[in-house]
């Protein structure tokens, strides 16, 4: 909690109380002062990537970070700070965007969330956003099933600091900190491997999610394509087909903007980028292109499937058709011979005669067991 108490007194240039001045003195207007900390995850000072633990006054030393190498780059010789929040409001972040020089168009972005993965280039500063995937468990799936649920992660990296901003309820960057702290070597590379480490965390999960999701649609493949009883699909199938595709399409608009943005860090040399950790980020576009070819393959692969399901409803509905016709046909020779007989006609030679009746049933019987027969033989029923 001190070092939260510092970091409101650092990045809060907006609470210091401002001076108006009257006819003889200067008065003070005290400021309200908002609760930064409800947005505030943790924040640290790294030198030589460990965490200075002894950085209680977070003012002090945000200034020697500041104090670097006349043009050094960021290597993380210097230090850094990683400020990590989580749905910050505009008023929390105000001072957060001041203190750091934020571009004011990032800093909206940042705020608002609901933004389309990229990544853009300012003076001093980079910012990229993620979209963050979390599948969703069910035990069976559904026309109505969630299966994958996303969030957002916004990364400002400059020479001498990160800061983070985590939209939605998943997506934490706890454990990863921890890991990079357990790694002092990559984590004195600077913020560029914080960055390359958040990228590579959420591809990651974007494997495991597209493994998850090819599950979901093997079942459903299965479902659609395989007998029930021995009978062929109605098109029940349709609305999990459906809504399978519609979760697949939000995790394509995930990954495909983030297409461009990892091979510019991988290929283009960039002043905030250590050329150690560029390497790296080659391997992040390469995970991302292949999920990509997943997720387009998923997308294709249910339109297929969507097509097939809505052919078989089509052909089992022309079964019953057929069906309905053959015995509409075979109930037509009872009824026409029937009908013969019924005509109040006072001179019919076969009302008279002694064996008409049971003649009468047995040439009904073996002319609609013929049809049937025939209807049979030709896969009518």
């Amino acid at each position: 909690m001190s070092m939260i108490r510092d970091l409101r007194a650092v990045v809060r240039p907006a609470l210091r109380p401002t001076l108006r001045r009257t006819t003889t003195t200067y008065e003070y207007e005290p400021v309200q002062e908002p609760d930064l900390a409800s947005a505030v995850v943790d924040c640290a000072v790294y030198r030589d990537g460990v965490r200075d633990e002894d950085a209680t006054d977070l003012r002090t030393a945000l200034a020697a970070v500041r104090r670097g190498r006349p043009g050094a780059k960021c290597d993380g010789s210097d230090g850094f700070v990683w400020i990590g929040l989580h749905e910050p409001s505009e008023q929390e972040f105000a001072g957060v965007a001041e203190e750091f020089d934020l571009h004011p168009l990032a800093v909206e972005d940042a705020v608002h969330a609901h933004q389309r993965p990229k990544l853009e280039r300012y003076d001093n500063s980079l910012f990229a956003v993620f979209k963050t995937i979390r599948y969703v468990e069910h035990a069976e799936l559904t026309a109505t099933s969630e299966v994958v649920e996303s969030g957002e992660v916004m990364v400002f990296t400059g020479r001498y600091f990160v800061i983070t901003v985590r939209h939605g309820g998943h997506g934490s960057l706890r454990a990863l900190r921890h890991r990079l702290e357990d790694d002092p070597e990559l984590l004195a590379k600077g913020p560029s491997a914080v960055l390359h480490a958040i990228a590579d965390q959420v591809v990651d999960d974007y494997l495991a999610v597209s493994e998850a999701v090819q599950d979901d649609i093997d079942e459903v493949e299965i479902d659609v394509f395989s007998a029930h009883n021995g009978k062929t699909s109605r098109g029940g199938d349709a609305g999990r087909i459906y809504q399978l595709k519609r979760e697949v399409l939000e995790f394509k608009r995930a990954v495909t903007p983030l297409l461009r943005p990892m091979q510019l860090l991988g290929e283009r040399p960039m002043r905030l980028v250590d050329p150690e950790i560029q390497k790296y980020f080659r391997d992040v576009a390469d995970h991302v292109a292949r999920v990509h070819e997943q997720v387009t393959g998923f997308d294709d692969l249910l339109n297929s499937i969507l097509q097939a399901n809505l052919a078989q409803a089509t052909v089992v509905q022309n079964e019953d058709m057929r069906k309905i016709t053959a015995w509409a046909a075979i109930l037509a020779v009872p009824t026409m011979i029937t009908g013969v007989y019924g005509m109040n006609f006072k001179h019919m030679p076969e009302l008279g005669w002694k064996y008409g009746y049971p003649v009468v049933l047995v040439a009904i019987l073996a002319i609609c067991y013929a049809i049937h027969r025939g209807f049979r033989r030709n896969g009518w029923l």
